[in-house]
Order: structure tokens, then C-alpha cells, then sequence
């Protein structure tokens, strides 16, 4: 029945112990940064990291299944709490995911936005060409998303030029 409930497991433990570890989580993406996560936000990397590795433990270890699901109850509730709490104050928003960057601005390549995204110039190139871009002079914005993906907004009819709106939230540097 051990492998169930052990009367010895410390569920307190767990609750915070799933705390701290959502936290540090959500630290290193922040401070490694956008290239990291491809397809996910720094609070759905986190988030799905720790429910994996969480799954890993009852699957592998002596962990009981209540423990785990006492950790992966107390992952949900965070995730729950830090998602209202995002809606009340968007300067925690601002603090756990990352804004969008610009990486070309109209035909001039941001060198030190590449530096800092740690971004090649030839993988910025390769975007071009994956948007059929045949020339720097059709970009008006390359943008790196929170996602880790790159947007290039380019024209291909001279008459048309970009909204700023599509551009609100992301900076310069």
C-alpha cells in the first residue's frame, strides 16, 4: 500500500517545495532568456518542466502517487494564482515573461539586439528568406516574439506601409 500514500511523505514539504522550484524555474528561463523556450513563454516552460519532472519522480522513484499529486495540485494552484495575479498587476506580467524584441528596423539590422538575443545573423538571413524577402528595402520590422519565434514584417506592394500597432509592446533594445 507504500506505494500510494507513505504515512512518512511530508505533504507540507511538497507544497512548498513545488513553490520554490516553480520560482527558480522561472528565474533561470528569465536569465538565460527568449532563445530558450522555441514555441513557450518562460511561465509555460516552467510550468511544464516541473509537471514533468515531477511525473519522472512518481514514476521512477519512491515517491508515493498522493505526494505527486499533492505536488502537481500545488504546481495547478500556482499556475491558477500567477495567472489571475497577472491580470491585476502588470508589472508581475512584465517580471515573469519576456517583451518582444526588435531585431531590424526597416532595412538596418539592430547588431546589438542580435548580440543580445544571441542571435546569428545568418539565422536572421535564413528568416528573411523563409519570408521571401528579396530585399532588405521590403523590411520594415524583424521582430523576435516572447515565444522565441521571429516575425518579419515585410511589403511587397510599396504603397502599403506598417501600423505602428503592430509594433506596440516591443522594444528597441
Amino acid at each position: 500500500m507504500e506505494w500510494i500514500y507513505n504515512l512518512k511523505d511530508p505533504l507540507w514539504e511538497t507544497v512548498v517545495g513545488s513553490f520554490l522550484i516553480f520560482i527558480t524555474v522561472i528565474t533561470l528561463t528569465r536569465i538565460i532568456g527568449l532563445r530558450t523556450f522555441a514555441k513557450f513563454t518562460a511561465y509555460d516552460f516552467a510550468f511544464t518542466i516541473a509537471i514533468g519532472s515531477i511525473i519522472s519522480s512518481i514514476l521512477t522513484s519512491s515517491t508515493s502517487i498522493i505526494h505527486g499529486a499533492v505536488a502537481i495540485a500545488s504546481l495547478l494552484v500556482l499556475s491558477y494564482v500567477f495567472s489571475y495575479l497577472q491580470r491585476l498587476f502588470p508589472s508581475l506580467k512584465a517580471l515573469i515573461s519576456n517583451k518582444p524584441m526588435l531585431l531590424m528596423k526597416e532595412d538596418k539590422i539592430l547588431y546589438e539586439n542580435l548580440k543580445q538575443a544571441r542571435i546569428e545573423k545568418s539565422q536572421l538571413i535564413a528568416k528573411l528568406r523563409e519570408a521571401n524577402v528579396l530585399d532588405f528595402n521590403q523590411v520594415e520590422a524583424v521582430v523576435l516574439e516572447s515565444t522565441g519565434d521571429i516575425s518579419v514584417l515585410h511589403k511587397t506592394n510599396k504603397e502599403v506601409s506598417l501600423n505602428s500597432d503592430l509594433l506596440e509592446g516591443v522594444r528597441d533594445s
